[in-house]
């Protein structure tokens, strides 16, 4: 949501302060969880936190009423007077006068909120449950190392290729979480299907990173030798 209002202000100049002003808010909303974590006991129920976790519990609850009431009359506005207000309601309690908004970047400002307003349940899951993330940055960049694959080899050019990459995606992904080098598994797997004529092995418990015995699975945390360049000097050849 946070880039939605930042494209806004991007795309119409005069929604920049008040893109502005709702990026600073959602910073706000940070910080006030960050001060809220400070003080949460994961092992405790919610209504068994400390006096300073609730404290900092009911500010983050009251800027999110706060932001969640101003976009839904926003919203409910039918009028352009409405969707606008005066250039302080436009821009925010504190914001320096504005110039006029077109009718465009009233229904482009329109359109962010309903967003904002319509993922709401699910962008403050992390109100009642302080162990869910704010934000899918995590996941994110679990996935960027896929993603940037997929640029350079342009997707998968049929189905069973594409279902055959998320799948190796998936497996190397897990061995990375667990610390395993992707590449050292791969060889002692493949070492172990050519040692059975070329089919999968029938037990893999021995592959699965959380049940294999400690002695493999510090022999593929490893980092995989490299090879080293040929030695043998290049030949020259005549320029002439």
């Amino acid at each position: 949501m946070r880039r939605d209002f930042l494209n806004a202000g991007r795309a119409f100049p005069e929604l920049e302060p008040w893109a502005l002003e709702w990026k600073a808010r959602i910073g706000t909303l940070y910080y006030l969880n960050a001060l809220r974590l400070e003080h949460w006991n994961p092992k405790r129920p919610l209504s068994e936190q400390s006096e300073a976790f609730h404290e900092h519990h009911e500010a983050l609850k009251e800027a999110l009423q706060l932001m969640h009431e101003e976009a839904t009359q926003r919203v409910a506005s039918d009028t352009a007077e409405g969707q606008s207000g005066d250039a302080t309601d436009r821009q925010g309690p504190g914001s320096a006068p504005a110039t006029p908004v077109s009718k465009s970047a009233q229904a482009k400002q329109k359109k962010v909120l309903a967003s904002l307003l319509a993922h709401w349940p699910g962008l403050t899951v992390f109100v009642e449950h302080p162990q869910t993330p704010m934000d899918n940055n995590l996941g994110e960049n679990a996935i960027r190392t896929p993603v940037n694959g997929r640029k350079n080899y342009y997707g998968s050019g049929s189905i069973w290729s594409a279902e055959f990459a998320a799948m190796l995606f998936s497996i190397l992904q897990t061995l990375v979480l667990w610390g395993i080098n992707p590449r050292r598994w791969l060889m002692c797997y493949l070492q172990a299907c050519a040692d059975h004529g070329g089919k999968a092995p029938s037990d893999i418990a021995a592959f699965l990173p959380w049940s294999m015995d400690e002695g493999p699975r510090a022999e593929r945390i490893r980092p995989y030798p490299p090879t080293a360049p040929p030695t043998e000097p290049l030949p020259l050849h005549d320029s002439s």
